[in-house]
């Protein structure tokens, strides 16, 4: 498959071939973009980062990242909306907690590779 849009030729068309039909397809990348998008921000790795170790409500996570209930509540939205982090209503209190071990596979192996 020829593309239009490059200004240039394979220099290796075998390996070129090899990885095209091992590539993902396009909006499967737009997502994952998206996704390290999401996971690009301080402040939501470290609320990330305090839910790998215990699920938490709101007021706790304000208290303990120094910000305001508000402020946590926008941020976890935008991890809810990411499927990071599920919300689960206990009495009065929706406590948080991650989505399922995948993410914190990614916090773990992202952290050994920025310590390395």
């Amino acid at each position: 498959m020829e593309n239009k849009r490059t200004d240039c030729e394979a220099i290796n068309i075998d390996i070129v071939e090899k990885v095209r039909p091992k590539m993902p397809e396009m909006n499967l990348l737009y997502e994952l973009s998206d996704f390290f998008k999401v996971m690009g921000d301080g402040t939501r790795i470290q609320l990330l980062w305090a839910l790998e170790e215990s699920e938490m409500c709101v007021g706790d996570l304000a208290v303990l990242l120094n910000m305001t209930k508000s402020a946590v509540s926008h941020q976890l939205k935008v991890l809810r909306v990411a499927k990071l982090v599920r919300a689960e209503k206990k009495g009065k209190n929706v406590y948080y907690s991650l989505n399922d071990h995948h993410v914190k596979l990614i916090l773990e192996k992202a952290l050994e590779h920025v310590c390395e």
